[in-house]
């Protein structure tokens, strides 16, 4: 595979490996069953204790912890990474509708639209999940969900390019919108791969500080899919090159 001058593809692949890394970490210890079920450690920092239907999630402070027994309990990296994910899958959709109007490869329009109802579909789902704890979700980014009024434990977060890894520039929106043909083609998958790159960083983030089950799940499956994209992506731009 061909390396851009702005090191996007090394920087993508090294994000790879490391998720692949955490991801097979992870499975490794969910193989090892003890006889004698470990404690559950205290949280370093504040955790959310979901809410009844309509209602907002509690915050438990660490010292209050370890009296909740076995209830469920949502960090505050769980809510943080459905939160900022939202945002982050928000901008893809946006690239993958550039794709009809601007690129003359059928293969690339087909992948695009494929990206675009995948990550609309997982909006749909974060948005839920936020409601589900009595968090807000993201108003701007949820058209399928009711947003809540921001009066939760948490304000619902705009997007915040420095914050987010992977996510690309008001600048490099701007050249993607402008261009067409084979250089918009070019600007698109090197983008996607930068913008995938990040996203698997942040599962990674999630994966050692979150505590949620389905948040774990979700951020698995995003993963395993962004990998796959990835590769595809790498693939086309070679095609692209050659």
């Amino acid at each position: 595979m061909t390396q851009d001058p702005g090191g996007r593809h090394a920087t993508g692949h090294r994000t790879v490996m490391t998720c692949v890394f955490v991801l097979a970490a992870g499975l490794a210890a969910a193989g090892c069953t003890a006889e004698t079920p470990e404690p559950t450690s205290t949280p370093s920092s504040a955790v959310l204790a979901p809410g009844k239907p309509g209602e907002p999630a509690e915050t438990i402070a660490p010292e209050d912890y370890e009296g909740m027994g076995g209830e469920d309990v949502v960090t505050d990296a769980d809510a943080d990474f459905m939160t900022r994910m939202i945002s982050h899958h928000a901008q893809a959709v946006e690239m993958a509708e550039l794709v009809p109007d601007r690129s003359t490869s059928e293969q690339l329009t087909k992948f695009a639209e494929r990206i675009r109802l995948t990550q609309e579909g997982e909006i749909d789902y974060m948005g839920r999940w936020l409601d589900d704890q009595g968090l807000p979700v993201p108003a701007d980014d949820s058209p399928d969900t009711a947003p809540s009024d921001g009066s939760g434990p948490r304000a619902a977060q705009p997007h915040d390019h420095d914050s987010m890894p992977g996510m690309l520039t008001e600048a490099e929106m701007t050249a993607l919108a402008d261009a067409e043909g084979a250089e918009f083609d070019r600007l698109f998958l090197e983008g996607m791969i930068t913008h995938h790159g990040g996203a698997l960083e942040m599962v990674d983030e999630v994966g050692a500080a979150g505590r949620d089950e389905t948040v774990q799940e979700f951020a698995g499956n995003v993963a395993a899919d962004q990998i796959a994209e990835i590769d595809r992506m790498s693939r086309l731009l070679d095609e692209l090159a050659g």
